[in-house]
């Protein structure tokens, strides 16, 4: 109980952060609803499941997250200054003009950052190849890659998946944030992607289901892992969380926060 009451603390100082960063990158504005969507997987991950060192960030036994969502670098920012690979001051200078901290991860292993996002689906490739030279170097490493739902559109995804099955990569898990919501609006009308878990079964993946706002749920998820195939975890979440003018309105994929609105938001948290 007192680890699920810390991930939970740990999530919510990610969201008000989130939102500061959010408000003060100004007119140059944020990606707010699939940033708070996937603060709880950040936070299980940073919090309870990654093998990293702040110290030594490139030793080589660390576990590995490529984030291919590229679109959720406020929960990914604000955890990697949970556990201290960025400063107060880094996130201060979250989208202003000469920070290293980009709407889109820029890759630097020194803050803990493996892959740098943008072009999405490239990701899911990347992990692959990065999974791939673990097993051959005997490395004590997991290969975690977060995409979106949207993102599974995307053709690049499935030829990644049906590699890591081949190559049988059982030292990679994949976590989905599934939030619904696309830039162009709900996944269902833009592409209906039916059952992604089976899916992924199908490309012979070990695939489940999860609350994804359930820091409990998701952390078991995580830890229960196949042993002979690649892991996959559909985690159902809802985009712009914990906000209620933001909750499933794709407006929010990306948009600039008024003071009133970022005193609203915080209000609720």
């Amino acid at each position: 109980m007192e680890k699920m009451e810390q991930l939970k603390s740990m999530a919510h100082q990610m969201r008000l952060r989130s939102l500061k960063m959010a408000y003060d990158a100004g007119n140059n504005g944020a990606h707010l609803g699939g940033g708070l969507s996937a603060i709880e997987i950040f936070a299980v991950l940073y919090g309870s499941v990654l093998k990293f060192d702040v110290n030594n960030p490139h030793f080589d036994n660390r576990d590995r997250l490529i984030v291919s969502k590229g679109h959720c670098v406020l929960a990914y920012y604000t955890a990697l200054a949970h556990v201290g690979f960025l400063t107060e001051e880094d996130l201060s200078q979250f989208e202003k003009n000469g920070s290293a901290l980009h709407g889109h991860a820029s890759r630097n292993i020194d803050k803990g950052i493996e892959f740098s996002g943008g072009s999405l689906s490239m990701g899911m490739s990347f992990a692959v190849g990065v999974a791939i030279a673990a097993k051959k170097r005997e490395l004590d490493s997991h290969i975690y890659v977060v995409v979106g739902d949207g993102e599974c559109n995307e053709g690049l995804i499935w030829e990644a998946v049906m590699s890591a099955s081949h190559y049988k990569l059982s030292n990679m898990t994949v976590i989905v944030d599934c939030n619904k919501l696309q830039y162009d609006g709900e996944t269902t009308k833009v592409m209906d992607m039916i059952s992604l878990s089976e899916k992924f079964k199908a490309f012979g993946f070990s695939a489940t289901e999860v609350d994804g706002h359930d820091v409990g749920k998701l952390l078991n998820a995580i830890n229960n892992k196949s042993s002979e195939k690649p892991n996959a975890i559909i985690a159902h979440t809802i985009k712009g969380k914990g906000v209620s003018f933001m909750e499933n309105v794709k407006e929010w994929h990306h948009s600039k926060l008024s003071l009133s609105q970022y005193e609203q938001a915080v209000s609720e948290q």
